[in-house]
């Protein structure tokens, strides 16, 4: 579709020079050649950019006419892109970050004053994911690092987004925090995880110190198979999960006695429904926490849901109290 509006008047200029004036190959020095323009779209606002360009003179040269682009170019935007990085790395927080739908991401950048359709958030999305794994991709960065830490501690687990479709296994160091492999399997027998481990094996140069991992027994077999010399510990929160199971069956009955309590804030709520004033929007005020505090489980084990319904009715019932005592001292 074409674009139907004007694109906003740029506000910021900026005049891009190479750093670079002698040509790598030959070594004669190399003169502007012409003078280019492009306008990027950043969270700041539309920026005009002036590229001046260099060419090699010399005809003797393998890269004679060839252009050299200003090198600072590239922290603006990507190559023929319309919209900075910033507002990529943007979309991508919001998508994997906040969690965030792709009109919410579009509502978001247009609040921050980003002229942008819908689809091009999509577009801009894409972007992003290749970039990140254009980053895992880089095996000599990532070298470059497990060569400063010198050891590794890694970390397997599998993804299953939906019952019967292919597990992704993410091998991760832990020390780092990067991403050593990633691959979709159909299957997590033994033989599989095995090669994987000894793939990522082969691929570092560094020792690796430690394996961590969830209990399953799969997993178990293909460590002591690949790293019969590493030690392999079972994940922390995996163990506290299963600790805190009791609990957290002791937990989930409470809230559900609790709930039992709080029943009767739809009838509340149409009492008030045609009422203006500020005493029927504070109650309307109330009976949304009150909702809310049913409908928001907690993160079992560090949160339990029971416990944190608990608090946050609690608050509620304090404030009402607050309430109906400065009522009492009013009149």
């Amino acid at each position: 579709m074409a674009r139907k509006t004007c694109r906003p008047a740029a506000t910021v200029e900026q005049v891009l020079t190479p750093l670079c004036t002698q040509c790598n190959l030959c070594g004669q020095p190399m003169r502007i050649a012409y003078r280019t323009r492009r306008t990027i779209t950043t969270l700041q606002g539309p920026c005009r950019l002036t590229l001046r360009v260099r060419r090699c003179r010399n005809p003797q040269c393998p890269h004679y006419q060839c252009v050299y682009r200003p090198e600072e170019e590239g922290r603006w935007a990507l190559p023929h892109g319309e919209f900075g990085l910033d507002v990529i790395a943007l979309v991508g927080s919001l998508r994997y970050v906040s969690h965030r739908s792709m009109p919410e991401i579009h509502q978001e950048l247009r609040d921050r004053g980003v002229s942008i359709a819908e689809r091009t958030v999509t577009h801009l999305l894409q972007r992003y994911e290749e970039l990140v794994a254009l980053h895992l991709a880089d095996q000599c960065r990532l070298r470059e690092r497990l060569q400063e830490q010198g050891q590794i501690v890694l970390a397997i687990d599998g993804l299953q987004p939906n019952v019967g479709h292919e597990v992704l296994w993410v091998l991760r160091d832990c020390l780092s925090g990067e991403v050593l492999l990633a691959r979709s399997l159909l299957s997590a027998c033994e033989a599989e995880l095995t090669n994987l481990l000894r793939e990522v094996q082969q691929s570092v140069d560094v020792p690796i110190r430690g394996v961590i991992s969830d209990g399953q027994h799969s997993i178990r077999n293909a460590v002591q198979t690949a790293l019969p010399d590493v030690p392999h510990q079972l994940c922390h929160f995996h163990y506290l999960r299963e600790a805190a199971k009791p609990v957290y069956e002791a937990d989930r009955h409470a809230k559900k006695e609790l709930k039992k309590h709080l029943r009767g804030v739809r009838p509340i709520e149409r009492a008030v429904q045609s009422r203006a004033d500020a005493e029927a929007e504070a109650i309307r005020g109330y009976c949304l926490a009150v909702r809310s505090a049913l409908t928001d489980d907690g993160k079992p084990p560090l949160e339990a849901p029971g416990l944190k319904l608990r608090a946050r009715i609690s608050a509620v019932a304090a404030s009402l109290t607050r309430v109906s005592e400065k009522r009492g001292l009013a009149a």
